[in-house]
């Protein structure tokens, strides 16, 4: 983690281990961080698909089936995979070792085109009404995710992305101080006295060790046995 500057090499050092094994390795990686060719896709959706392990969507092949399914319900084609997570990176519980339950993978997949009417009724306000009663989502087409893919459309999250407004850099210069005289400070600082603050930095802390040292000694010479 960390920032980085588009063009430069970044090295990142992966640690994996095998979940039945546990077993570890790791890996340098070395990643050319570049500006995608068409620039962020200003529109993202982000799927949560219930029958798959994180693993099982990083092969391409994988990815690929998954974008032809949602290109029958997104209806564009200039789909691309953005970011894979894991469910439990979101919160969620480890599934039971029992009929072969998997961990769920948020899939965030962008496009430059608009969502299609399915996917703005599957996160209308009747929708999620729909949801927080324990019922699926208004959906007006076919799921083309069927039977490859289980997705959750109750998790359904679409996302419109602005590009941000580019700022100019800054300007640097030579270094060397211009010929235009002495320098000035912008502001003169006026002359202050000094003496009130000494005098109360040093005369509160004697008077309050003198009360103290008449104090103990008042105990320790008048307050013994037969005095």
């Amino acid at each position: 983690k960390g920032w980085h500057l588009q063009g430069c090499p970044l090295s990142l050092q992966v640690l994996a281990y095998n979940r039945r094994t546990y077993a570890t390795v790791s890996q340098h990686l070395v990643i050319t961080v570049i500006p995608a060719p068409g620039g962020e896709p200003p529109y993202q959706g982000e799927f949560l698909v219930g029958n798959r392990n994180v693993e099982e969507l990083l092969p391409e092949a994988a990815r690929e089936m998954f974008l032809q399914g949602l290109s029958g319900v997104w209806e564009r084609g200039d789909l691309q995979v953005i970011n894979i997570t894991s469910a439990l990176d979101r919160g969620g519980r480890v599934p039971l070792p029992i009929e072969g339950r998997k961990e769920g993978v948020y899939v965030k997949v962008g496009s430059h085109s608009p969502f299609s009417p399915c996917l703005e009724s599957a996160v209308s306000l009747q929708s999620r009404f729909r949801c927080s009663l324990g019922q699926q989502p208004l959906a007006s087409c076919y799921d083309t995710f069927a039977p490859h893919f289980s997705i959750r459309w109750c998790n359904l999250t679409l996302l419109q992305v602005w590009p941000n407004p580019t700022m100019p850099g800054l300007v640097w210069g030579s270094g060397v101080l211009e010929e235009d005289g002495d320098f000035q400070p912008p502001t003169e600082v006026p002359p202050q006295d000094l003496l009130p603050g000494f005098l109360v930095t040093l005369l509160v802390p004697l008077v309050v060790a003198a009360l103290l040292c008449l104090l103990l000694g008042h105990l320790m010479c008048c307050r013994r046995e037969g005095v």
